[in-house]
């Protein structure tokens, strides 16, 4: 009996310990746990004032997954709710994109025929307020007071060019459509948008494809630009469309064995011999990668336009107590040749706690024997300078220069025709007296070390001589960063004529200007059109 005492915990450790697939650190965190815990009962037992236990355990968690990657993330039962809907591609709501900040959420995109569009909100409104609600007053995300049961109304306060005013919002049903845009481009060539991969993407794909298909497409231009990803199964079905069954789309590697998996095509494809150009650019990411990736490593299409976002992580949302969840990266997915095209290490980061980007390639090879790369993105076989950014575009874009740009080109220039639209040289320079009158400003990684070098434990070092010229150096800098603007002229102005399109004519408004003015289709169409050209960069 006594040597049954001691073998059973013996055992028992033993198979926990085996059983921890994180380096064998069982104790250890069992440990930290146990402090963690203490720590937080003495902390609520003791602060000098009252504190919220739900909040400081949320925030608690959050920060400890911001040191791993932006894709794991613990899920409330609100955050749940809002990932299930995203994914079904169906809400109850106002029918907007809308962004959230700490004294106001600013209408982005409202979507026609939707509640908001119909209570005449426009982008550029900022809400200030919400029923009894000052969005300045309210700590959580104030995007979920806009949400509710269809046909129950909501009052907002908002302000529009200075104006403050208010309309009431009549909830609906919102459908989030994975294609919402698909055309003949020309007599031959069909035209389809991809906008995200939720539950409907496949589905809505192969509809669009039949139905060009019908009207006498004999080529396929399938746009992924800003399709940011979702359902992993849907990159494998929309793949499938082109592609037949069995072929190798996806292979997924992580430390946990049961996450390691193969998906090959399922189906019969619809058509595997139709020509075929993909369109990405920096903000296709995710599903949209293994598309077009594995479309290019198997030579079943031409992907046009510039590098995608290089998002080779796969999230599974694993279920907590009490409703919540985590959403958690459990692997790296590598396309059909073997690359994986994650372009950011996380687990390597910069002085400045950023994320390292990778700078090294690896070389493989698609079915054909083309040369491809790991590690960035993917890669267009054919680049269109429009598309690509850089830190100039993209600090335009998330200081909402261009944005706040179009809110007022909309207000000064009436429009009712699209045909007519033209965003011409002289409303390219009046731009940039904008941006120069602005507050609109960057500092490039040249300039950032610089100053760290100036004002570092070797400044003393420097005599005034280096200073001098560091001024002077900075000031030329400053003086580059304005001809910039000229130098990225048409990236700039590709980014002011869609957001000011979509001011006046919505996102369908859009679709149907790029058939005849934008770049990347009217390359794919150019390219389509030459069989002898296109078979030439498959082969």
């Amino acid at each position: 009996m006594l040597r049954k005492k001691i073998i059973i915990p013996v055992v028992a450790v033993l198979i926990l310990l085996a059983g921890s697939s994180f380096k064998n650190d069982f104790f250890e965190i069992a440990k930290q746990i146990e402090i963690f815990t203490t720590l937080f009962k003495e902390l609520n037992m003791n602060y000098v004032d009252e504190t919220n236990p739900a909040e400081l355990m949320d925030t608690a968690i959050k920060n400890m997954l911001d040191d791993l990657d932006p894709y794991t993330k613990f899920l409330n039962e609100q955050d749940v709710e809002a990932y299930k809907i995203n994914n079904a591609g169906k809400y109850s709501g106002i029918g907007a994109l809308v962004r959230s900040y700490k004294n106001k959420l600013l209408i982005i995109e409202p979507y026609q025929k939707y509640p908001a569009d119909k209570a005449g909100l426009r982008a550029g409104d900022e809400i200030t307020q919400i029923g009894d609600v000052l969005i300045a007053d309210f700590k959580d995300d104030a995007t979920e007071l806009l949400k509710g049961a269809r046909n129950t109304s909501v009052e907002v306060t908002f302000v529009r060019q200075g104006k403050t005013m208010t309309t009431t919002i009549l909830r609906e049903a919102i459908e989030v459509d994975a294609v919402p845009f698909y055309k003949m481009a020309d007599e031959k060539t069909g035209y389809i948008v991809l906008s995200k991969f939720n539950a409907k993407a496949s589905q809505q794909t192969r509809k669009a494809l039949k139905d060009l298909k019908g009207q006498g497409a004999e080529q396929i231009i399938l746009d992924l630009r800003g399709n940011p990803g979702g359902l992993l199964s849907e990159a494998i079905n929309v793949t499938n469309l082109f592609v037949p069954k069995g072929e190798l789309i996806v292979t997924t590697k992580s430390k946990v064995k049961k996450f390691n998996s193969e998906y090959k095509t399922k189906n019969q494809a619809e058509d595997s011999e139709i020509p075929l150009a993909v369109l990405i650019n920096g903000s296709s990411a995710s599903a949209s990668e293994i598309v077009s990736g594995s479309l290019q490593d198997l030579d079943r299409a031409v992907i046009i336009g510039a590098r995608s976002f290089g998002k080779g992580l796969v999230q599974r949302p694993l279920r907590l107590t009490y409703g919540t969840q985590l959403k958690v990266t459990i692997s790296r997915y590598y396309t059909t040749s073997g690359r994986c095209i994650q372009s950011l290490d996380y687990r390597n980061r910069d002085a400045l706690g950023n994320a390292v980007r990778n700078s090294e390639f690896k070389e493989f090879t698609t079915r054909n024997g083309r040369k491809v790369q790991d590690g960035g993105g993917v890669l267009p076989d054919l680049e269109i300078e429009t598309l690509k950014s850089n830190s100039l575009v993209k600090a335009l874009q998330s200081n909402n220069t261009i944005f706040d740009y179009a809110t007022r080109y909309y207000y000064e220039h009436p429009n009712t025709d699209l045909s007519t639209f033209n965003f011409t040289d002289q409303d390219f320079e009046q731009f940039k007296a904008y941006v120069s009158k602005s507050n609109f400003e960057f500092v490039t990684n040249t300039e950032r070390a610089l100053k760290e070098a100036m004002v570092g434990k070797d400044k003393y070092l420097f005599g005034d001589d280096v200073k001098e010229q560091y001024q002077n150096l900075l000031s030329e800098i400053d003086r580059s960063k304005a001809d910039a603007l000229n130098t990225y002229k048409s990236s700039i102005r590709k980014g002011l004529e869609d957001e000011i399109v979509k001011r006046y004519f919505y996102r369908e408004g859009l679709y149907e200007y790029y058939l005849d003015q934008d770049e990347a289709i009217l390359s794919a169409r150019e390219l389509l059109s030459d069989p002898a050209h296109y078979k030439a960069i498959l082969n």
